[in-house]
C-alpha cells in the first residue's frame, strides 16, 4: 500500500503481528521509541515489537508499505526473523546494496502507484527462497487468532502434539516473536478493536482473559504508551 502525507503529521503506531517494510518515495521520517528519536532510512524493515512508536512524517512524504503475512517474512530473508524484534534497520543489512539500488530506482521512475506496487511485488518474488512452509506454525497462528489471543501456550503445544520448548523455538524462528508475546499482541489488538464506550473496562478486560486489573493496565500501557482511560479518550486510535 501507498501512504502519502501532504502536510507534516505524527502517528502513534501500535504493535502488530506482521513484519513491516517501507520504501520512502519522498520526504523524511523519524520515529521515537523509549524516549529516543531516530531517522528512518529510505528502505527500512521493522520487526515485531511489544511497545508503541511515534512516527513523524515531514510534509510531502510518500511511502510504499509492505506488510508480510504473519510468519511469512522468513520466506524472503535468510537472517533469523526474531533478530529483528524491537528493531527498525536499513534494508541493505539484509539485501545487497546493488540489488536495493535497482528497486529504489525502479520505484522512483514509475509514474503511478499501480506500477510501483507491481515493481515491489516483482522484487519480492525475486527474493523468495526455496523454503518449505511450516504448517504447524501456521496452524498455531490460526489457533491464536481464533482465540483472540486468549489461549494457553502449553495447551496449544499439546494440541499440536509438540513439547512446549521445541514449539516455542520453532514459532519464534518463523514469526519473529515468542507465541506468548504474539498472543498478547493479538489479545490487545482485539480488545481495542472491539472496545465500546458503553461497556465497562473491567468487563472488557475480563472478556479478553484478564482477571487481574493491575496486570491488564500494565499490559495495556506497555502496548499503547497510555493508561486505558486516557487512550480511549483520544480520537487517534480509531
Amino acid at each position: 500500500m501507498i501512504i502519502e502525507s501532504e502536510h507534516g503529521v505524527e502517528n502513534r503506531l501500535l504493535p502488530d503481528t506482521s513484519v513491516a517494510l517501507a520504501f520512502r518515495l519522498s520526504g523524511d521520517m523519524t520515529y521515537t521509541a523509549e524516549g529516543n528519536t531516530y531517522n528512518l532510512p529510505s528502505a527500512v524493515i521493522t520487526g515485531l515489537r511489544k511497545s508503541p512508536r511515534m512516527v513523524r512524517y515531514s510534509a510531502q512524504t510518500s511511502n510504499l508499505i509492505v506488510l508480510f503475512k504473519e510468519g511469512g517474512a522468513a520466506a524472503f530473508f535468510k537472517e533469523p526473523i526474531h533478530e529483528l524484534f524491537g528493531k527498525s534497520i536499513s534494508l541493505d543489512e539484509l539485501i545487497p546494496r546493488n540489488k536495493l539500488n535497482q528497486i529504489e530506482e525502479q520505484l522512483n521512475e514509475a509514474n503511478n502507484n499501480y506500477k510501483r506496487i507491481q515493481k515491489a511485488e516483482d522484487f519480492f518474488l525475486s527474493l523468495l527462497r526455496n523454503q518449505k512452509e511450516d504448517k504447524l506454525v501456521d496452524h498455531a497462528i490460526q489457533k491464536i487468532n481464533m482465540a483472540n489471543g486468549n489461549i494457553s501456550i502449553k495447551n496449544l503445544a499439546n494440541i499440536l502434539s509438540l513439547s512446549q520448548d521445541p514449539f516455542e523455538k520453532r514459532f519464534r524462528r518463523m514469526v519473529g516473536i515468542s507465541p506468548k508475546k504474539f498472543s498478547s499482541i493479538v489479545r490487545l489488538k482485539n480488545l481495542i478493536k472491539n472496545y465500546s464506550p458503553t461497556e465497562n473496562l473491567t468487563s472488557i478486560a475480563h472478556t479478553a482473559g484478564y482477571f487481574d486489573q493491575a496486570h491488564f493496565i500494565k499490559d495495556f500501557e506497555s502496548f499503547t504508551g497510555q493508561p486505558p482511560l486516557q487512550f480511549f479518550k483520544t480520537s487517534s486510535w480509531w
